[in-house]
């Protein structure tokens, strides 16, 4: 911000003019919220996350109003961070902030304090010694410096973003509409594929090992002495892909690898717990990596293509089974137990690479629009951003483009 010209008449001020840090706690019988990056202030439990549980002891929560700039103090780096519409209590990690003038427009404030600019200048003001352990103090935060129009203004600018963002976010529903009508054709493609096997269904126990990991906690480090782990996020294609993955200390690796928990080529990683039922091939090209909680390991015990096995596990008879064994209601999961009582049809080697072949060409094709309207969602919300940057910076002016 402090590289921006400032339009004429706007006044630039500290943050901690606005607003003054509070702590009221003993409000246990509020609504719970939280905050995030894309949806700003919003009640605990509104957006769909496996790890939004609340704890039993609220006592220490502290008491949110409308108005009051709530901010998360290892993630204001990222963006989540917002003024809030609601009452309620945050987690004592937060930061909550309560404006002490009357003189902006929430709104506008809001979309200002979000904007690229500022999000840079939280992480400059975060200390931390890698970015998953970033925080940003008030002590910080207060001393950066933002510029203000009149309250009229803003309330233009506000009116303004509101309408325009109202179009993108439109947009952008109707694209993800279109990837979860294109992620249920893709499918059905497979569930047909494999229905039509006419062999009879075993029990996946009979055809693999089912392997559970190691239930441990690994430390996970950044330095030349590391070794890779995989987990949910290197689950999300067919084939396991380490380029994000964490890496852990070779005492860690070790004890996550032994017992025979080595991943070999031709294995399957399974999800068990949160993004239950993915599945992804382990590839020749990988190195060795340990596997990571959350996820069991599937061991070949006859001939079978691993990849039709993959294609047999996301099929609907496999994914039914699956939705009617997991247990938790917040917290989803599926036991081992389970996994291994799951229904596989195995006909012979032939025909199962033959699926395979077919379903490889066809869900490339949909995979492909999948990209291309993910790619489309993502220059949205670029747009979206300059947008708003744009706007609560001064260099558009709203009573031209009104």
């Amino acid at each position: 911000m402090n590289t921006t010209v400032v339009p004429e008449g706007w006044a630039t001020i500290r943050l901690g003019w606005l607003f003054k840090s509070i702590s009221d706690r003993g409000h246990e019988a509020a609504t719970v919220l939280s905050v995030y990056r894309d949806h700003g202030v919003v009640p605990k439990g509104s957006r769909t996350d496996n790890f939004n549980r609340t704890p039993e002891n609220l006592s220490n929560y502290q008491l949110v109003r409308p108005g009051d700039l709530v901010v998360n103090r290892m993630k204001a780096w990222q963006g989540s961070l917002g003024i809030s519409e609601y009452e309620g209590i945050v987690s004592p990690d937060y930061e909550v902030l309560r404006p002490s003038t009357s003189g902006t427009d929430h709104r506008f404030v809001h979309s200002l304090l979000r904007s690229r600019g500022l999000i840079d200048q939280y992480a400059l003001r975060s200390t931390g010694i890698r970015p998953s352990q970033w925080r940003l103090y008030w002590d910080e935060m207060k001393t950066i410096e933002v510029s203000l129009p009149s309250v009229g203004e803003q309330r233009a600018i506000a009116d303004y973003l509101d309408r325009e963002t109202a179009r993108i976010d439109t947009l952008i529903e109707e694209q993800q509409q279109l990837i979860e009508r294109l992620r249920e054709r893709r499918a059905a493609v497979i569930s047909h594929a494999v229905l039509d096997v006419t062999s009879v269904r075993t029990q996946l126990r009979r055809v693999v090992d089912v392997i559970d990991c190691a239930h441990v906690t690994a430390e996970f480090v950044d330095d030349d002495h590391r070794y890779p782990v995989a987990s949910i996020r290197e689950c999300q294609g067919a084939t396991v892909d380490l380029s994000g993955c964490n890496y852990t200390t070779a005492e860690f690796f070790n004890h996550l690898r032994a017992s025979g928990r080595a991943p070999h080529p031709g294995d399957l990683l399974f999800i068990r717990n949160v993004s239950v039922g993915l599945v992804s091939v382990v590839t020749s090209d990988l190195p060795g990596f340990a596997v990571g909680q959350e996820t069991v390991l599937l061991r070949r015990r006859r001939e079978i293509d691993p990849s039709f096995l993959r294609y047999a596990l996301i099929g609907a008879e496999a994914r039914h089974a699956i939705e009617s064994a997991m247990i938790g209601s917040t917290f989803r999961r599926i036991n081992v137990s389970a996994i291994r009582a799951l229904p596989v049809p195995i006909p012979s080697l032939d025909e199962q690479r033959c699926i395979v072949v077919q379903l490889n060409e066809q869900t490339a094709m949909i995979d492909t629009l999948i990209e291309e309207t993910e790619r489309f969602i993502e220059l949205s919300r670029e747009r979206r951003s300059a947008l708003i940057t744009a706007a609560v910076t001064g260099r558009i002016d709203v009573r031209e483009v009104a």
